[in-house]
């Protein structure tokens, strides 16, 4: 997954210490319930759209983006599902994150699935009791994206 230019420029002033930045995730569901994943480039493991918000962004205007960037479809976001502060994370280089993951619940509008970009190597739908090998944190999302509650998921 590149990263924005913002963050490069911000890296350059504080080296790999901890940044706590705003992550969107954007669960899609089919007509038939089926869940749109994509197979991330940068590790190989499927995953929800998503990416990080960047600044000015709103946050559903960011889902709508990062799940168009990734996988070619056009969504719609029909509710937030979770707002849920991850643990902190390392990456390979060193440089550390910590994400408030708003996570949206979607559905598709337009466009055809597409793994054409440099993030993404596959793009399939899958139902939601046959899912991939994925992080509890995505299927959290998952799951909190297709419950019946209105109301978005938090930590209390």
């Amino acid at each position: 997954m590149p990263v924005p230019d913002f963050l490069l420029a911000l890296r350059d002033h504080v080296g790999h210490g901890l940044l706590p930045l705003v992550g969107v995730t954007g669960v899609v569901i089919g007509e038939n319930g089926d869940i749109l994943l994509h197979r991330r480039a940068d590790d190989g493991r499927w995953a929800a759209p998503g990416g990080i918000l960047e600044p000015g962004e709103q946050p559903a205007r960011a889902v709508v983006r990062e799940v168009w960037e990734e996988t070619g479809l056009e969504v719609e976001v029909e509710r937030l599902a979770s707002v849920v502060g991850q643990e902190p994370h390392t990456y390979p280089n060193g440089d550390r994150v910590q994400f408030l993951d708003l996570a949206f619940r979607c559905r598709v509008v337009g466009g055809a699935p597409d793994a054409g970009g440099d993030e993404t190597l596959e793009v399939r739908w899958f139902p939601p009791d046959a899912l991939p090998d994925m992080s509890q944190r995505v299927l959290d999302r998952i799951a909190n994206a297709r419950a019946d509650d209105p109301a978005p998921y938090f930590v209390v």
